[in-house]
């Protein structure tokens, strides 16, 4: 089927219109990822589905389409997406979560884009997690360190070709959320972040289509995957492939917006290589390493690997 055909599923208008099934949400993603279908019907498509709000199973079409579009790339154990604006968090402080994992013994892969906004890869620069452009340099990079950055515009230039039409479109389109589900390291278990509550169940259920093992989804600081410390949180998700859904309690007495915390960017490794910062952001890195490892199905003592972080190997 023809792009337009697709679209003409998606608006014949009331009583007639219908969602796409899955093997045509990867059919449609496919036409639009290879460039050769025409803009006003990419669009077309992307809007209606905006409109009509997308489904589990037209993500996780799309998501596998882009995903097939790539290279191999080398497996990981956990998939970790980056891909909030960030206009409402202060620094990425899940950036030593991740690292605490990845300590642990597990191959972490973190990919993303967020705009105009440079905390996340100023800070993944500062702490020295290597920014990978290849699968050769991502084995590399996970085999001596146990972790590495793929900006989406190398990982994928065509999907990210596609996240930018927001600026033509004016308005967010589902690439966002196929973004967060691409895994491009094949990983059996992912932790995501969202703004807006309602793509918690959505991307829970993608995830479910996409055979993900493990998966936590939450609102997070700005649209990451970071708990805060000082609020209790609804996680959806996965555990063993069957869906799963919990409520964690606050961590600390201490509310706020992450925004109004937000220290000079040096802070990230002062808290990492010296201990010394907020307990607030110690508690913050700290629950959301938890929580990652409870999506690996690992278990383990955050606070204990936190103190032997110097000590302790990267993943081989």
């Amino acid at each position: 089927m023809t792009l337009a055909g697709h679209v003409r599923t998606l608006g014949r208008g009331p009583g007639r219109s219908r969602s796409l099934t899955l093997a045509e949400a990867e059919d449609a993603m496919t036409q639009m990822l290879t460039g050769d279908a025409a803009p006003e019907a990419v669009g077309a498509l992307l809007m209606l589905l905006r409109m009509k709000g997308e489904t589990p199973p037209e993500i996780a079409g799309f998501a596998r389409a882009a995903q097939a579009a790539m290279a191999p790339w080398p497996r990981a154990d956990l998939d970790w997406p980056c891909y909030a604006a960030g206009r409402t968090r202060g620094l990425p402080w899940f950036l030593l979560s991740a690292r605490l994992v990845a300590q642990a013994g597990h191959r972490v892969l973190l990919h993303g884009w967020n705009g105009s906004d440079r905390a996340i890869r100023d800070g993944v620069d500062l702490l020295g997690i290597p920014v990978v452009t290849s699968a050769g340099a991502a084995n590399a990079a996970l085999r001596d360190h146990g972790i590495a950055y793929a900006p989406l515009e190398d990982l994928h230039p065509a999907l990210f070709d596609l996240l930018s039409l927001r600026a033509v479109l004016g308005l967010r389109s589902c690439v966002n959320t196929v973004c967060r589900m691409l895994n491009p390291a094949r990983a059996g278990a992912s932790v995501q972040g969202v703004f807006h509550p309602g793509y918690r169940p959505l991307q829970a259920e993608a995830g479910r289509h996409l055979g993900l093992t493990g998966l936590s989804v939450l609102k997070g600081g700005g649209g990451e995957f970071e708990r805060h410390p000082g609020k209790p949180v609804t996680v959806f998700g996965l555990r063993g492939g069957i869906p799963w859904q919990t409520d964690c309690p606050a961590r600390s007495d201490e509310a706020g917006r992450l925004s109004d915390f937000a220290p000079p960017a040096q802070a990230l490794l002062d808290l990492w290589e010296h201990d010394d910062g907020a307990d607030f952001a110690r508690d913050l890195v700290l629950g959301t390493a938890e929580l990652a490892l409870d999506t690996l199905g690992a278990g383990g003592d955050a606070a204990r690997l936190w103190s032997d972080r110097h000590h302790r190997p990267t993943a081989a």
